[in-house]
């Protein structure tokens, strides 16, 4: 199955410019441009099945970092979903994607490095006068129940993210720490 995926960018505020040249069975259209709450891109993502083809008029529709665009390329890859970027004439089958993720994966290292150097010395600050940082965990509780549902194989990714709360890149995560803590 073919999918599109619309939001509104800089340069196309309506949206009204996207994937005039593709043909798409149907397209999800996200209503802003913000990079959160991006349900539209979230219910493509869960609804795709292996051998789906997803296209996006560019890079800048789909991702709002090199971090985001990379976790992205992962999930497609593990999922065995094409991605096409109808601008830079890119998709997740050819070989110039495998020298590109190499080196989004240089670069995203690159920028972490920045990210935390500029940002140690508030963090200290901020841990000195007892502030609480970063992304509270999901409970214990909730995550088994992820992991019950997934290793079960009666429920979809989108009934588990419904019933836990919990996103398919979530989810994956904690999979592979699960998974890396088996190998330990």
């Amino acid at each position: 199955m073919k999918y599109g995926y619309i939001r509104p960018i800089v340069k196309d505020l309506q949206g009204k410019n996207q994937l005039l040249e593709s043909n798409v069975a149907y397209v999800y259209k996200e209503m802003h441009g913000l990079a959160k709450k991006r349900t539209e891109l979230e219910t493509l993502l869960m609804t795709a099945q292996p051998g789906d083809e997803l296209f996006f008029q560019n890079i800048e529709v789909l991702a709002d970092s090199l971090q985001q665009f990379l976790g992205i390329l992962r999930l497609a890859k593990r999922d065995q979903i094409i991605f096409h970027f109808l601008d830079e004439k890119l998709s997740t089958e050819t070989l110039q994607t495998l020298v590109l993720i190499e080196q989004i994966e240089f670069f995203a290292e690159i920028q972490s490095t920045f990210l935390s150097h500029s940002s140690t010395f508030s963090l200290q600050a901020a841990k000195q006068q007892g502030k609480l940082i970063g992304r509270p965990r999901k409970s214990d509780d909730n995550l088994q129940r992820a992991f019950s549902m997934y290793d079960s194989k009666n429920y979809t990714l989108y009934e588990i993210k419904e019933e836990t709360g919990i996103s398919k890149s979530t989810l994956y995560r904690y999979l592979d720490e699960r998974a890396a803590e088996k190998l330990e």
